[in-house]
């Protein structure tokens, strides 16, 4: 059927992976067009074509408590499990904003913490624009960063409860994570340590001792 979990799918934190979703808001997905019309019949390898597609990402929305594509096509990677590789492809991609956020919302469903931390935490560093479908059915302004920050943080995420997973601090202090850097830390590193090279092939100015001064002397 349709609405049924890949036989071959392992349980994710101990269950079926759709019951990661409501069965209130699964109800909804199914009941949507875009679900019995284009994602019945998909597979892993597919499943990109409808997510280059999306334009918006969100819960439930709308007047009539409508769910998004972008929901849609959550339950559906969680009814089909796709390779651990493929979800990955999905994050590491650059060119398709909502596939990255796609990927991502699915590995903090169903990934382990430490590489939930892994691989969203260098989504930090993704700043481009997004928008987001409100419960009102309107629109709203918001960024990549915003969303994977939500994820790492929150317990609600586009209408769905997000697995618990320990702070980052506490996987720091067992020393199952290493401190976390910002790219702003990166490029303050980069810039003093080319101020470094920089002076280090310079000649010596007057006055600081170098072998010019000591032979003026």
């Amino acid at each position: 059927m349709a609405n049924t979990t890949d036989p071959l799918a392992r349980s994710v934190h101990g269950t079926n992976p759709q019951n990661l979703v409501e069965k209130i808001t699964r109800s909804k997905i199914y009941d949507m067009p875009y679900w019995k019309e284009k994602c019945f019949g998909v597979s892993a390898e597919t499943l990109v074509d409808l997510a280059t597609d999306l334009r918006a990402f969100g819960g439930i929305n709308g007047g009539n408590n409508k769910a998004c594509d972008f929901l849609c096509l959550t339950l559906k990677m969680l009814q089909i499990q796709p390779e651990r590789e493929i979800v990955l492809e999905f994050i590491r991609n650059e060119d398709y904003k909502y596939v990255r956020c796609l990927g991502a919302f699915y590995l903090r469903l169903t990934g382990k913490p430490l590489e939930v931390y892994e691989y969203l935490e260098p989504l930090l560093n993704d700043y481009r624009k997004i928008r987001y479908a409100t419960p009102q059915g309107k629109f709203q302004l918001r960024h990549v960063d915003e969303f994977v920050h939500d994820l790492l943080s929150k317990d609600f995420a586009c209408d769905i409860a997000l697995p618990r997973i320990p702070h980052r601090m506490v996987l720091e202090n067992a020393g199952q994570l290493e401190p976390r850097r910002s790219a702003l830390e990166d490029e303050d590193a980069d810039a003093l340590a080319g101020g470094d090279e920089a002076a280090g092939d310079g000649e010596s100015p007057p006055g600081d001792g170098g072998d010019g001064d000591r032979r003026r002397a």
